[in-house]
């Protein structure tokens, strides 16, 4: 019995650890890629660690693209857009969760057939509505469409978090003298922050590296967002890998900061009680 319990922990880790190798090695190649110089990337046979390493491709992105200015597009984007789309997300999951009103089933089967509509669908009208608002080549108008696109889904996500929570929570602190906002805000919302905060990622991450609706609304240098400045990247007869490399890790490392930052707050969610918030 021992035995058979070690070979199957031992097979166990390999598995898993096969499993991890590989979902590691992607981003394993794309930064020694973003570390050889032209020649080494097309060398053959393939070199899986850099002979020299050199930070040129990282150079080059800020000196020629002025990477930089793409970060913080990307960064004020994403902030502005998925803090919207929590706020709004958190009262209407509230109101799913928590009331009973004609056409509720109805209200939710509609956010999720939004998310069966395909993207393309609706790029043309969207493009006639940011002309003519005079919004084009403008951030605003990433903001406006990235807050529409994900209130849905958000909210069902809001919902079912809600869900969770009993009543008598919010029951006790009305009956204690405090309004059903403040009840949601001083009591529920505390503890809700793993599910604001798994929202928010969620919401951040979908309007950092979405390609289709920035490139068709933005067209300027000043305004362009990451995935835009890298779409740049694929010429007609080439592909710019060692710089395209070098934007996708730097492009990653906001993202990475993000989720060691609101792990924090993840577990300080879990284990914060209604009375302390």
């Amino acid at each position: 019995m021992e035995r058979d319990n070690v070979w199957w922990k031992t097979g166990r880790v390999v598995v898993l650890g096969g499993f991890l190798a590989f979902a590691i090695f992607p981003l394993y190649w794309i930064v020694i890629t973003s570390l050889k110089g032209q020649q080494e990337i097309f060398a053959l046979p393939i070199r899986y660690w850099p002979e020299s390493a050199t930070l040129l491709n990282y150079i080059e992105i800020f000196r020629i693209s002025h990477f930089q200015v793409y970060i913080w597009n990307s960064f004020l984007v994403s902030l502005v857009a998925s803090s919207v789309v929590v706020l709004i997300a958190m009262l209407g999951g509230y109101v799913l969760a928590r009331f009973s009103f004609r056409g509720k089933r109805q209200v939710m089967l509609g956010f999720l057939l939004t998310q069966m509509i395909p993207m393309f669908i609706g790029m043309a009208p969207l493009y006639v509505m940011m002309s003519r608002m005079h919004i084009l080549n403008s951030l605003v108008s990433l903001m406006l469409v990235y807050t529409m696109m994900l209130i849905p889904f958000c909210t069902i996500i809001m919902s079912g978090f809600f869900q969770r929570i009993p009543n008598a929570l919010e029951e006790a602190a009305m009956i204690d003298g405090c309004s059903r906002t403040h009840a949601l805000f001083r009591v529920i919302v505390p503890v809700m922050l793993p599910g604001i905060a798994a929202t928010f990622i969620f919401a951040f991450v979908q309007c950092w590296n979405e390609l289709i609706m920035a490139v068709l609304f933005i067209d300027e240098e000043s305004v362009k967002t990451i995935p835009v400045a890298m779409n740049a990247f694929i010429k007609k007869y080439d592909i710019e890998w060692g710089a395209m490399s070098a934007a996708t890790v730097l492009s990653v490392i906001p993202t990475m900061l993000l989720f060691a930052f609101c792990e924090k707050y993840l577990v300080e969610g879990l284990t914060q009680g209604a009375v302390k918030g």
